[in-house]
């Protein structure tokens, strides 16, 4: 499937986003802590995590991809979303930055890339949009802070594609981080849904 999506809608809870910044959900993981397809397990309010982290979104942005194993029910899940442009990763099994790099090389042309984990489900709409805007204003890569702790999702500007393709491993793009702290904006956020995902069945009780 190609990156274009023209046909998403522009307008998300009211906000226009014509920065060009795709959100890219990463929902490959193999939840092995949790003991299951946690994606796919109900929240509180009955919908599935996958399905809540893919609002958030979809209400932030107007362009959404979403990474999963060729083998997940999500797939199933995220096709149903209008508007996102699903990628499978057959690598994804070998670990997360591997989906990161598929999420990254399904939208080339994008002029950056928003990463968000699709565990987690309580981070605020608001959030998403302010770590795209972020981006968008020329921050090289963007990160929510909330009391002080970094959290996610994490914006990557465009000069990143390279380093973000070459990906592999468990770490997801820590390595970047580690290596250009000079190029990190912090976005102050008064949301603590950014420091909270589902690991564990407990973890989807609610607060």
């Amino acid at each position: 499937m190609g990156d274009d999506l023209s046909s998403a809608p522009d307008i998300h809870d009211g906000v226009r986003d014509d920065s060009g910044v795709a959100v890219v959900v990463l929902a490959a993981g193999l939840s092995r802590r949790f003991g299951g397809d946690k994606l796919s397990a109900a929240l509180n309010d009955g919908r599935p995590v996958g399905a809540a982290t893919l609002d958030v979104a979809r209400r932030a942005c107007p362009r959404v991809l979403c990474v999963v194993r060729p083998d997940s029910p999500v797939q199933a899940l995220a096709a149903g979303c209008s508007g996102v442009q699903v990628v499978t990763c057959p690598q994804a099994v070998d670990g997360m930055a591997f989906s990161l790099a598929a999420g990254v090389a399904a939208a080339p042309r994008a002029a950056g890339w928003v990463v968000m984990l699709g565990d987690m489900p309580w981070v605020q709409p608001s959030t998403v949009r302010a770590v795209v805007a972020a981006i968008a204003a020329g921050a090289d890569i963007a990160i929510p802070v909330h009391e002080g702790q970094r959290g996610h999702p994490v914006g990557f500007a465009s000069r990143f594609l390279p380093q973000l393709r070459a990906l592999s491993g468990d770490a997801g793009a820590r390595s970047l981080l580690a290596q250009w702290p000079e190029a990190i904006t912090e976005v102050l956020v008064s949301d603590p849904g950014v420091l909270r995902d589902i690991d564990r069945r407990e973890d989807l009780r609610p607060d």
